[in-house]
């Protein structure tokens, strides 16, 4: 299991198209993979989950993967969460 505080770099932060875009990276992995935020853990492949979290530009995350390929699913979603 991999844990990993990430900030979130998109500028209009996580509305409803790049939630959808990141629960697509998200579901290309086999790993587990949650997003938590303040108290609240939700599944990353959930859009109704990422949705309810509503996270800003500029706001710090905890994305946690457990898997085969976490690794690898860490590194892409960081690379979507850090693009500008």
């Amino acid at each position: 299991m991999i844990k990993k505080p990430i900030k979130i770099q998109i500028p209009t932060g996580l509305e409803a198209r790049p939630v959808a875009l990141l629960v697509q990276v998200a579901s290309q992995y086999e790993s587990d993979i949650h997003v938590e935020s303040g108290d609240k853990r939700v599944n990353a492949k959930s859009i109704m989950g990422m949705m309810t979290l509503g996270l800003a530009a500029g706001e710090e995350v905890t994305v946690i993967a457990a898997g085969s390929d976490e690794e690898e699913a860490i590194s892409n979603i960081e690379k979507y969460l850090s693009s500008k």
